[in-house]
């Protein structure tokens, strides 16, 4: 199986203008493709050059005929001609490609948009690519991962964020990245003049979290075993319910717990060895671990997952025809501390 291509590559290649005849760009997360296909499309081209030789078109829109006899074409007073096709999960008989891929125009760059899935690296279609162009496949980044999207997206704009900070945004947006990279622009934008350093501050007047009421505080007094910040936070969860709605805190939750029982397998037991037996990016992620297994033992660990199902169960109005989330999440708290 050929080495699969990051986003990094693909992206370093094309500022140094190093080109492939075909970038098919499929998978789960929208963003990496959109980032990819847009960076192509603002940079090959000058803008006298795309208006002869830039097409884009969309998979319900059109057939594989025609996007084969576009990238046939010769470029205008160019030297390159780029053919995008977008949503081309909708392109009928996409697998004909492959016929055109066995002798791409090296003249030409076809971008394919293929989102929501990907193709099976099986078959000749995608074996065609991989001898001749770029297959990407974009995946879902795991919630361990998120914070060092942030870092990663902010840094690129010489901007810094506070740790805290960084697990509010990852725990209200989640795994949205297209979301997360507007959120984090308006942050940038509110930002005071000269400072580049966000904080948990700023989040809160800007993006409407809690500072001190949100799923991170009530993580961090689980870990600690702080029985009155628990149950200060739950009380405002409770009177804010379309905010900290129940289905999103037993989600953190569970993520979590999970995480903590793998973490006591982990072959060292050390921020480093806990950071890597969880493939979290930094070892200060891995410090509530730590302290976590200090307070619980492996045993009231998987009961505790177990009770996040359990409340998850009742949530739905299985076994329960009428108990409210607030109350259901405060007696999870309670099984949790004691």
């Amino acid at each position: 199986m050929a080495k699969e291509v990051t986003y990094e590559e693909i992206v370093r290649n094309l500022k140094n203008r190093i080109y492939a005849p075909v970038y098919f760009l499929m998978g789960e997360e929208d963003y990496y493709i959109d980032r990819i296909a847009d960076y192509i499309i603002d940079t090959v081209l000058s803008e006298t050059e795309k208006e002869f030789n830039l097409t884009v078109t969309y998979g319900a829109d059109t057939d594989v005929a025609n996007v084969i006899n576009a990238a046939k074409r010769y470029p205008m007073m160019s030297e390159y001609q780029v053919v995008v096709v977008k949503e081309a999960q909708s392109l009928k008989r996409i697998e004909e490609l492959a016929f055109y891929l066995q002798k791409p125009q090296k003249s030409t760059i076809l971008v394919v948009c293929y989102k929501h899935g990907s193709i099976d690296r099986r078959k000749k279609l995608a074996a065609e690519i991989e001898k001749n162009g770029v297959l990407f496949e974009s995946r879902k980044l795991k919630d361990s991962q998120i914070p060092g999207f942030i870092s990663s997206y902010l840094k690129r704009k010489k901007v810094e964020i506070e740790p805290k900070a960084s697990e509010m945004m990852a725990e209200f947006v989640g795994a949205d990245l297209n979301r997360m990279a507007g959120e984090l622009e308006k942050l940038i934008l509110t930002l005071p003049e000269g400072a580049r350093r966000i904080t948990p501050e700023q989040i809160e007047r800007n993006i409407g979290i809690s500072k001190d009421y949100n799923n991170f505080e009530l993580r961090s007094a689980l870990v600690e075993k702080d029985v009155l910040k628990a149950n200060k936070i739950i009380k405002y969860f409770e009177e804010n319910p379309k905010n900290n709605p129940l289905q999103m805190t037993l989600a953190i939750l569970f993520n979590f717990f999970s995480n903590l029982m793998l973490a006591y397998y982990a072959p060292e037991k050390s921020d480093q060895g806990i950071a890597a037996q969880l493939g979290l990016k930094s070892p200060w992620q891995a410090k509530e671990y730590m302290a976590a297994m200090q307070r619980y033992s492996g045993v009231k660990v998987m009961q505790i997952i177990h009770a996040i199902r359990e409340c998850d169960a009742r949530s739905k109005g299985i076994g329960n025809p009428s108990t409210p989330d607030g109350e259901l999440l405060r007696d999870l708290i309670y099984f949790i501390l004691h």
